[in-house]
């Protein structure tokens, strides 16, 4: 009887056993789905019992980090990084995924390398766009239909679009919401909304996606006046005042042209004359300096270092003729004769000069 009680407890024992050793390399938690919005942080957590060896973590089975029980985190790029957290129970993994692209949504697994040793959860990369309205102010006639568009562009997924006027929910009924693919799988909505405004309204326009906190928004004012104008938008006279802004730059730009190619031709008038008179007087010096040089030259050169021999004699000596030698007899001309050795009525000249005169020397240094 003891034999068979101990046969049938057996299985239990060893079903129980394979059951702990199991439970070792199992893991305990594993991660959770995230939706976050392109360029921020994704963050997964993987959570094993003690006695494990080695933790990877695969994106769209890709291994993007490996963490080892002997030597700790193993990273290959500043994308993917992680953090740890250790008690006598159990071991926790974080992976943390840096500016995340809209291409790595898909399947993030944490695997211990272990038959149903694996755990997985999806990341879902989102792209918040843009929202438009042409104008922040639209001025209708009364008791006029009008459209008011608002455009989303740019992302992924498609947004919900819907509208609100003065703090209130429109009904679905009165807009119509288009969608269409873009570029780089990213994708656009055109949103329009029919009305009759009685009042002055405040009409928003919201797009809405998970990964955003609030929804983008968009606002316009629309005013109820008597415009004799054909037009409804105030967009037309938007476009008046861009036609006039237009023309008068345009006379503007003219006349600053104008005045830019007088300035220009002005002032090569002005070096020219001013080149043509610098050349006037240019060859009216070189003129009075040829002409001194003529005079020079017919002057002669004087000789600035001669100083004469007897400077007593100031006057220039004239050349003296040669005397006729003297008689020897003196005799004492008569009253009524007339010597005719000067010309009659000419006073005879005397001379006080020596009757051997000296020789002087003239000498030029050059």
């Amino acid at each position: 009887m003891e034999r068979f009680q101990k046969f049938v407890l057996l299985p239990f024992i060893l079903a129980a056993s394979l059951t702990g050793l199991s439970f070792c390399y199992s893991i305990l938690d594993g991660p959770t789905n995230a939706t976050v919005l392109a360029g921020s942080e994704a963050r997964f957590n993987c959570t094993v019992a003690s006695g494990w060896e080695i933790l990877i973590w695969l994106l769209n089975a890709n291994p993007v980090l490996t963490v080892t029980y002997a030597h700790g985190p193993i990273e290959t790029s500043d994308r993917f990084t992680s953090h740890s957290y250790n008690n006598n129970q159990s071991f926790t993994s974080e992976l943390i995924v840096h500016n995340t692209q809209l291409n790595d949504s898909g399947k993030i697994e944490c695997s211990i390398q272990k038959l149903d040793g694996s755990s997985f959860a999806f990341l879902s990369v989102q792209v918040n766009g843009s929202l438009l309205m042409k104008n922040s102010t639209l001025i209708v006639k009364e008791n006029t239909t009008v459209e008011v568009v608002c455009e989303a562009i740019g992302w992924a997924p498609a947004p919900e679009i819907t509208w609100m006027t003065n703090d209130s929910l429109i009904d679905k009924s009165r807009y119509v919401t288009q969608q269409s693919q873009g570029s780089n799988s990213l994708h656009n909505a055109l949103s329009v909304l029919t009305l009759t405004p009685v009042n002055t309204e405040i009409l928003t326009c919201l797009a809405d996606i998970e990964a955003l906190p609030s929804p983008q928004n968009a606002t316009i004012a629309v005013i109820v006046g008597n415009s004799t104008l054909d037009g409804n938008y105030s967009e037309d006279s938007t476009s008046t005042w861009v036609i006039a802004l237009a023309v008068v730059f345009s006379i503007v730009g003219f006349i600053l042209l104008i005045i830019l190619i007088w300035v220009v031709v002005r002032c090569c008038c002005l070096k020219k004359g001013s080149t043509y008179e610098n050349e006037v007087r240019k060859i009216s010096i070189k003129k009075k300096t040829d002409d001194h040089l003529g005079n020079r030259q017919r002057r002669g050169s004087e000789n600035q270092g001669y100083i004469p021999e007897e400077p007593r004699y100031i006057r220039q000596i004239p050349t003296v003729v040669s005397l006729p030698p003297m008689s020897t007899k003196f005799t004492v001309p008569r009253p009524d004769l007339r010597t005719s050795s000067a010309p009659k009525g000419r006073p005879q000249r005397h001379t006080d000069y020596p009757i051997n005169p000296k020789k002087i020397r003239n000498v030029t240094h050059v």
